[in-house]
């Protein structure tokens, strides 16, 4: 027998849960105690957890930690709304206006209400990688950056932060020049970064590639 169909989420746990962060932060004495400093490395701790269950495929574990990480999502907003600052449903209508600005192929005047539906006078669905240039073109506007680095926290990996960059200078017109792995003067760092480079070439995600291969060596 096949599984029941999950139900299509009409949002009604998630405004559930706010009487219940903003009652715990009044009763439980370590929840009232904590400020958005001492739950940042709890932030960190479950978005690497969230990580580790997309990594296995385990699909109940990635459920439970979607759960631990949208939790310190209410935490914050909760602290921030005690303050006077902003509440969950501020973050909410903050994204709701923000994908609705950045995917104008979907949500923006034309789009279809559904795929293929009558009286699509959208024109043809762009592909992946204009959608993604079209996202990235409006961020930058937004954000107004003048550096391919404006943005981009310190604490991302590595890997990722270099990724981030050369993608960035790339689509500002300015791409960095690739270091030469095999010159005598390359260091450990011009390697790696030739190997970032090589990685965007052929389209392969260069942090993920690492975390799979130590992965299947484990």
């Amino acid at each position: 027998m096949s599984p029941a169909p999950v139900p299509r989420a009409d949002g009604a746990a998630l405004t559930a849960l706010v009487p219940v962060m903003r009652r715990l932060r009044a009763e439980c004495p370590w929840k009232s105690a904590q400020t958005h400093r001492t739950l940042a490395r709890h932030l960190l701790e479950e978005t690497h957890e969230v990580l580790e269950a997309l990594d296995t495929g385990d699909t109940a574990l990635l459920r439970e930690e979607l759960g631990d990480l949208l939790l310190q999502v209410y935490f914050h907003a909760a602290i921030a709304e005690e303050r006077g600052e902003f509440d969950v449903d501020d973050v909410a209508a903050d994204l709701h206006a923000k994908l609705v600005r950045r995917n104008p192929h979907v949500l923006g005047e034309g789009a279809s209400s559904a795929p293929g539906a009558a009286g699509d006078t959208a024109g043809p669905v762009p592909d992946a990688a204009t959608v993604n240039e079209t996202w990235e073109a409006v961020k930058a506007t937004e954000k107004r950056r003048t550096s391919p680095v404006d943005g981009l926290p310190a604490t991302l990996p590595a890997l990722l932060w270099a990724d981030k960059v050369l993608d960035r200078a790339e689509r500002a017109g300015t791409p960095l020049a690739t270091p030469d792995p095999t010159a005598a003067a390359a260091d450990l760092g011009d390697r790696l970064l030739a190997l970032v480079a090589e990685a965007r070439a052929s389209g392969t995600d260069p942090e993920q590639a690492l975390r799979d291969a130590v992965r299947r060596r484990l």
